[in-house]
C-alpha cells in the first residue's frame, strides 16, 4: 500500500470522526432545546389557563363566588377595604382544588402503572388535554365549564411533568437543565403574553384560541426536535432500557434501593437485588421510602412559597407607594416568576446538594412575611420585592436540584420510576398550602 493511499484513509477516518462529533453536538443541543420547549409548553398552558379562567369567570359576573388562582390574582375595585386590610375575601377553594387535585392524583398513582403506557401515547394525551383546556375555557358559558378547563390544564401539566421527567433518563443528564429552565420561563412568558394580548384589546376568548399554538409547539418539540436513542420504543412499552449517557449512582452516593447496614447487592431481607427486569410493587415501595429525603424537602419548599403567594402577598399593600395595590401585586408575581426562571436555569452552572437548607430558608420567608402582615413592620414595598425575588430563587433552585440529585443517586433500573414518583412533592406541598393559606387569608381579610 503506497503512502498516498495511507494518507487518504487517514483523512477519510479523520473526516468521519469529525462528522460524528458534529452530529453528536447537534443532537446534544437539539435535545437540550427540545426539553426547554417541552418545559415551556407543559407549564405555559397551565399558567395561561388559570389567567383565562379567572377572566372568563369575571365576565360571567360569578367571580365573587370563586377564589382567584395564586399566580394571577387580579385585584379589582370590589376589594374589601372596610377592614384593616385591602383585600378580596375568598369564600371557596373551587378553582384552587380544580387546579391542583387532578395533578396530585396523577402524581400519586401514575408512577405505579404509567410504565405500561408508551411515551408517544402519553404525550398525545398531554397535547389533547392542553388543547381541550383552551377550547373549553374559550367557549365557556358557565362556571362549571371554566372549572373543567382548569381541570384539563391540570391533567396536561401533571401528566406532562411526570412523563417528561421520567423521559430524561434516556438522554444525557444535561437535558434536566433545559427542562428546568423551560418550566421557569413558562411562568414569566405565559403571564406576560396573556396580559399583553388582552391589554392590546383582544378578548380572553380570542387570546385563548391563539394559545392553541402551544400544544402544536409541544408536538413539534417532542416528535420532531428530540433525537431519541435508536432503541427507544416510542409506541411500545416493552424492552425499554435507559441509555448509559445519564450515568448510574456515583460511588459517594447511596442508591435508593439500598439501606444502611446491609451488604452491597443485597436488599433489606438479605436477598440479591435484581439488576434487570421490571420493578415489582415491593421494590417501588422501597424506592419510594428512599425518595422521602427528596420529596419531603421539596414539599416543604412549595408549601412555604405557595402559602406566601396564596395567603399573604395580597395583604402586603403599601398605600404610600406610587404603585396601586393591583400594580404592587402584579410586580410581586412578576418578580417571583423571574426568580424561579433564574434559579431553574442555574443548573447549567451551579448545583446545590442540600435542598433541606433551601426548605428551611423558605419557611423563614413565610414566617417573616406572616409577621409582617400582622404587625406591619415593613416600611417599603421594595423590601417585599426583594424578599419575593429571593423566594422565587429558593423555590426554583430546590426544584431543579432535587431532580438532578435523584438522577445521580438512583441506579439505572430504578431511575425512571424515581423521577416520576418524586414529582408528587411539589403538588403535595401546593395542596397542603392551599388548606392553610385560604383560611389564613380569610382571617386577615375579616379583621
Amino acid at each position: 500500500m503506497d503512502q498516498s493511499s495511507l494518507n487518504g484513509d487517514l483523512l477519510q477516518a479523520t473526516g468521519s470522526q469529525g462528522e460524528q462529533q458534529n452530529a453528536r453536538r447537534v443532537a446534544h443541543w437539539r435535545n437540550v432545546v427540545g426539553f426547554w420547549l417541552l418545559g415551556l409548553c407543559n407549564n405555559f398552558a397551565y399558567v395561561v389557563m388559570l389567567s383565562a379562567a379567572h377572566d372568563i369567570l369575571k365576565q360571567q359576573e360569578t367571580n365573587s363566588t370563586l377564589p382567584t388562582p395564586p399566580s394571577v390574582i387580579s385585584l379589582s375595585q370590589s376589594s374589601n377595604s372596610s377592614g384593616r386590610y385591602d383585600c378580596n375575601p375568598t369564600s371557596t377553594a373551587a378553582v384552587l382544588l380544580a387546579d391542583i387535585l387532578p395533578t396530585l392524583l396523577i402524581k400519586l398513582t401514575a408512577p405505579f402503572f404509567i410504565h405500561a403506557v408508551p411515551y408517544g401515547f402519553r404525550v398525545l394525551v398531554c397535547i389533547a388535554t392542553a388543547t381541550a383546556s383552551f377550547l373549553v375555557a374559550s367557549f365557556s358559558t358557565s362556571v362549571w365549564m371554566s372549572i373543567l378547563g382548569v381541570i384539563f390544564a391540570s391533567v396536561s401539566s401533571g401528566l406532562g411533568e411526570l412523563s417528561f421527567l421520567s423521559l430524561t433518563v434516556y438522554f444525557n443528564r444535561c437535558v434536566l437543565s433545559g427542562w428546568g429552565s423551560g418550566t421557569g420561563g413558562a411562568g414569566v412568558g405565559g403571564a406576560l403574553l396573556y396580559s399583553g394580548l388582552t391589554q392590546a384589546g383582544l378578548t380572553p376568548r380570542i387570546t385563548l384560541l391563539i394559545m392553541l399554538l402551544v400544544p402544536v409547539a409541544m408536538a413539534i418539540s417532542y416528535y420532531f426536535l428530540l433525537v431519541f436513542p435508536p432503541s427507544f420504543p416510542q409506541w411500545s412499552s416493552r424492552g425499554r432500557v435507559p441509555v448509559g449517557g445519564v450515568g448510574g449512582a456515583t460511588p459517594e452516593h447511596r442508591p435508593l434501593m439500598e439501606e444502611e447496614g446491609h451488604e452491597e447487592g443485597l436488599d433489606t431481607r438479605g436477598s440479591p437485588v435484581k439488576t434487570t427486569g421490571a420493578l415489582s410493587c415491593t421494590e417501588k415501595l422501597v424506592i419510594l421510602k428512599g425518595l422521602m429525603r427528596f420529596i419531603v424537602p421539596l414539599a416543604v419548599v412549595y408549601f412555604a412559597e405557595y402559602f406566601i403567594n396564596q395567603g399573604l402577598l395580597e395583604l402586603l399593600f403599601f398605600p404610600e407607594s406610587a404603585l396601586s395595590h393591583a400594580e404592587q401585586y402584579r410586580w410581586y408575581q412578576t418578580l417571583y416568576q423571574i426568580g424561579v426562571l433564574v434559579s431553574r436555569s442555574s443548573l447549567f452552572c451551579l448545583k446545590i446538594r442540600c435542598v433541606g437548607v433551601l426548605s428551611a430558608l423558605q419557611c423563614v420567608n413565610a414566617l417573616l412575611l406572616m409577621l409582617a402582615v400582622y404587625y406591619s413592620f415593613l416600611t417599603s414595598v421594595w423590601i417585599v420585592f426583594a424578599i419575593v425575588l429571593y423566594e422565587g430563587l429558593l423555590g426554583g433552585a430546590a426544584y431543579v436540584n432535587t431532580y438532578y440529585y435523584i438522577s445521580t443517586e438512583s441506579g439505572d433500573r430504578e431511575r425512571e420510576f424515581s423521577m416520576a414518583a418524586a414529582s408528587v412533592g411539589d403538588s403535595l406541598g401546593i395542596a397542603l398550602s392551599g388548606a392553610a393559606a385560604l383560611p389564613t387569608h380569610t382571617y386577615f381579610c375579616s379583621l
